[in-house]
């Protein structure tokens, strides 16, 4: 082959082998997940759950527990409100891997009675021009007229007033198990949601865990797709909360 050919085809080779490599860098930043669930509620408190489990001590009436002191009525009982260091996570699954959306921009109380469940129940809201899955293109497309409709409903809910499994007593440190059900409203639609959940009783602060997966046709909306990927109809919903005593 002709030298200055030989050149030409190198030169072409590594332009192919840039400009590729360029797009996919650019591919998988709008397509993949930039986004890392972070939880509130951490190992040792699921561990000490067990470890109550496991020696018949989380049961109600007791208060024997490694991880902390009994928690009074008196701690836990009342009104909480979400603090700062709130977070809502949706997450969607397509043909090339999960990828969350998260929102901190989250505000709501929890009217806590442990003594009766019946008086216990909680509000939140999040404001849906917030949220972010570290994609702004991304993000303004789902929250365009054709998903989310931000414009128009700006906001998203979610009012509970069941708390299945909540015990009456606790010890500090401690997650505890439970479904909370409430109403869960999107672009102005209502549906029941059970949420699996978890809270803990640490430092004076309540941390609140739960998930629950519901569609986009729940709320109105088609699955996005587009010619390079496909997106299942469920949407996971994550609440990782950390609540402060009113």
């Amino acid at each position: 082959m002709h030298k200055k050919a030989k050149i030409w085809l190198a030169t072409g080779i590594t332009a192919v082998v840039v400009l590729g490599g360029g797009a996919y860098a650019l591919t998988n930043d709008y397509l993949g997940n930039n986004v890392e669930v972070e939880g509130v509620i951490s190992a040792s408190n699921n561990a000490a759950n067990s470890t109550q489990e496991a020696s018949g001590s989380g049961k109600a009436g007791t208060f024997e527990s490694a991880t902390g002191a009994a928690v009074t009525g008196e701690q836990l009982n009342g009104e909480w409100t979400i603090a700062d260091a709130a977070k809502v996570y949706f997450s969607v699954t397509t043909s090339r891997e999960t990828v969350n959306f998260v929102d901190e921009a989250v505000s709501g109380s929890w009217t806590l009675n442990v003594d009766d469940l019946s008086q216990t129940k909680a509000s939140g809201t999040i404001d849906m021009a917030s949220i972010d899955s570290g994609n702004s293109q991304r993000d303004g497309h789902i929250q365009g007229p054709e998903f989310l409709d931000v414009a128009q409903f700006s906001q998203a809910t979610l009012t509970a007033s069941s708390f299945e499994g909540l015990p009456s007593e606790w010890t500090e440190g401690t997650a505890y198990d439970f479904n909370m059900t409430g109403t869960l409203t999107v672009r102005g639609v209502e549906k029941e949601a059970v949420f699996a959940s978890k809270a803990v009783y640490e430092n004076g602060q309540l941390k609140l865990s739960a998930t629950t997966t519901v569609t986009f046709a729940d709320f109105g909306m088609k699955n996005p797709h587009n010619v390079v990927l496909e997106t299942e109809n469920d949407v996971g919903v994550r609440l990782e909360l950390v609540l402060d005593k009113a």
